[in-house]
């Protein structure tokens, strides 16, 4: 039998199979190169186990669609004529990261090599305001994105949604947001609605697990890497874990929640409504609580959290008593909650992010020596603690890695261009 199209039944199968074998033979380059940093085709066909013309022609595909480019000549080559090196590319080729965290929303671009696009972040009351007007005010801050990425002339590979609480990336529904005072909201097609229905994939994910695959992509440059916990701390506190390299999500996706472990004395009441929460005593409310009055400025929302962190950095270095004290307490219980973490866990890293990372100076030290007094495993189990690099960024970064990481999955989700720059 034959189709209308003139082709046979099997045909179509023998078809698909191929692009999709393509497809893949594309990612596999993308990712070496990225992974591995600028190559000659001879030694991508090598280290991949393709022949050196699929290589060749994989190549010219990836250059063609703006995310590989020529480098310069293989000066590692002994005999014969130096090899051309190919190297990420990617300038044209954008993922945005927008997040809503209780007193800020904040919204980064990145390209494919990730180089800052844009990087923005405004202060706002959100735990104060409804959904709608919050969702209203972020959607503004990524469409500035979007407009950054098109006057690059480039392309956008998604935008993800950073959001503080239970989040079903599947569905891109929120289950509960406590300190937002936020449940059962359709999050991502509420955004989808205030974008105009956008055909670039948006997504959504818990903000300390795309903090943790921010910490987690910097420190692995530079060490080898498998296992890390990250604590982020703000108004609230979240927990983001990698294992053996990959996010730990938990059966429905909900892991990481560690600032409701019920490790603290019943007390001042938590954001889900319950006492003894963690975050109830090293959350930053708790922090300003100990240490300031209610009508210091630092409490003001409505200023950057970086300014209002400078404003406690400023007291603690001078010296005052009562910001030494707070920050001392709020250490004890961070390093009792750490040490449970590291019990369990084992990690090779655990970072301090968000405000714990800014009050680093007087917090790390205590997480450190609660490692050394309650964890079991001789020398802290091999832990080590660090501060992150990305502050208060890094959920937004992540966010936007994670819309980038589609292109290296699938490269022609990114179009084929002429001089191979992404439109």
């Amino acid at each position: 039998m034959t189709l209308t199209d003139g082709r046979r039944p099997g045909d179509r199968a023998v078809a698909a199979d191929h692009v999709s074998l393509r497809r893949n033979n594309l990612s596999v380059v993308l990712r070496h190169v990225r992974d591995s940093g600028p190559k000659s085709r001879a030694r991508i066909a090598a280290d991949t186990g393709l022949n050196k013309a699929t290589v060749s022609s994989l190549v010219a595909e990836l250059v063609e669609r703006g995310l590989l480019r020529e480098g310069s000549a293989d000066s590692t080559r002994a005999l014969g004529r130096p090899g051309q090196l190919v190297e990420l590319d990617g300038s044209g080729v954008c993922g945005v990261g927008a997040e809503i965290n209780v007193d800020y929303l904040a919204v980064t671009a990145l390209d494919l090599a990730g180089d800052t696009v844009l990087e923005r972040r405004v202060p706002v009351d959100a735990a104060h305001l409804d959904p709608g007007t919050t969702l209203d005010r972020l959607a503004v801050l990524i469409r500035d994105a979007l407009v950054a990425v098109a006057l690059r002339s480039g392309q956008l590979a998604g935008v993800t949604l950073a959001v503080p609480g239970l989040v079903r990336g599947d569905t891109g529904g929120l289950s509960l947001a406590p300190n937002l005072g936020w449940g059962e909201l359709e999050v991502a097609a509420e955004m989808r609605s205030r974008l105009g229905d956008p055909s670039y994939p948006l997504l959504i994910d818990n903000e300390a697990n795309l903090a943790a695959l921010a910490a987690f992509s910097v420190l692995r440059k530079d060490t080898p890497l498998q296992d890390l916990v990250l604590l982020t701390g703000a108004v609230g506190v979240g927990g983001g874990v990698v294992s053996n390299g990959q996010l730990v999500r938990g059966g429905r996706g909900y892991s990481g929640e560690v600032g409701h472990m019920p490790v603290a004395p019943p007390g001042r009441i938590c954001g889900c409504g319950r006492t003894g929460c963690w975050e109830t005593v090293v959350g930053l409310s708790a922090l300003l609580h100990k240490a300031t009055d209610k009508d210091d400025p630092v409490r003001d929302p409505s200023l950057d959290v970086e300014q209002r962190l400078a404003g406690i950095t400023e007291r603690a270095e001078n010296g005052d008593a009562r910001t030494l004290s707070a920050l001392k307490d709020v250490g004890a219980w961070l390093g009792i909650g750490g040490a449970i973490l590291v019990n369990i866990l084992n990690p090779d890293v655990l970072v301090l992010g968000g405000y714990f990372a800014a009050l680093g100076p007087w917090l790390k030290e205590p997480l450190e020596q609660a490692i050394r007094d309650r964890v079991i495993a001789p020398d802290g189990g091999g832990c080590r603690v660090v501060r992150s690099e990305l502050g208060f960024a890094a959920a937004v970064r992540g966010g936007a890695q994670i819309a980038l990481d589609q292109v290296f999955v699938d490269p022609t989700m990114i179009g084929r261009t002429e001089s191979g720059v992404a439109q």
